[in-house]
């Protein structure tokens, strides 16, 4: 299983997302501290989901790098975030 479609999963489990984009930007780092010749080190997820609301951008953060903690601390050096609600995401 890679990074990225376990990303996906407990993502998926812990908020249902409306919306879950997952980026493996690692390409772009290459030769960078922390990237690997296999990849999988660099991500940029974009989430949507209802559970985001009311919750300030900081604690959004927090919800979700708590489900991600594991692969946080281990395979994934770099790990950029977008959490929305669906209403934000209509008042664009």
């Amino acid at each position: 299983m890679t990074i990225a479609s376990i990303l996906r999963a407990k993502l998926q489990a812990a908020f249902e997302p409306s919306l879950l984009t997952i980026v493996d930007e690692s390409h772009k780092h290459v030769g960078h501290a922390g990237a690997r010749p296999e990849g999988e080190t660099h991500f940029r997820v974009e989430i949507v989901s209802q559970q985001f609301g009311g919750k300030s951008r900081v604690d959004r953060h927090r919800m979700v790098t708590a489900v991600i903690a594991e692969e946080l601390a281990g395979p994934v050096h770099a790990f950029s975030l977008k959490a929305l609600t669906p209403a934000e995401i209509d008042a664009r």
